[in-house]
């Protein structure tokens, strides 16, 4: 398995396995948030390839934390498809990311994921992620 920057290429193998987290989107859409995420330094979006077939992204952000001393990198999204699940795929995405964000100054990693996420609840406790008590929202749009 390969772990490598995304292009504007892989849109469509990424659109595929955003519509297996429900969230819908187009390719076109997905190609310019790829270019707008490369050119953020903050950011990071990265596939994994078997055999040149896209098989599972993440996407990380970096953020500066005002009162502490080091960053916290945020999960935004992880997703390995359906037939790949289990492979330790999402855990090579993860273990990738929190050397990145160690290197980074980081001193926390941070994931929100849905109540109705269980499977992937199970997946971030064995990953050793501990729950946190409040995650609150509003919608500006």
């Amino acid at each position: 398995m390969l772990i490598r920057d995304a292009q504007a290429g892989d849109a469509e193998a990424i659109v595929a396995l955003l519509a297996d987290l429900d969230y819908p989107a187009g390719v076109e859409f997905i190609e310019s948030q790829i270019s707008r995420m490369r050119g953020n330094p903050d950011s990071v979006l990265w596939v994994s390839e078997i055999n040149r077939q896209v098989c599972g992204f993440i996407s990380l952000h970096f953020i500066p934390q005002l009162p502490l001393e080091g960053d916290f990198c945020r999960i935004s999204y992880l997703c390995v498809s359906g037939e790949h699940r289990g492979a330790g795929i999402g855990q090579r995405l993860i273990e990738r990311a929190e050397s990145v964000a160690a290197e980074r100054g980081c001193d926390r990693m941070e994931v929100h994921s849905h109540s109705r996420r269980v499977r992937a609840h199970q997946f971030y406790a064995r990953a050793n992620y501990e729950e946190s008590p409040k995650y609150l929202i509003k919608r500006l749009r």
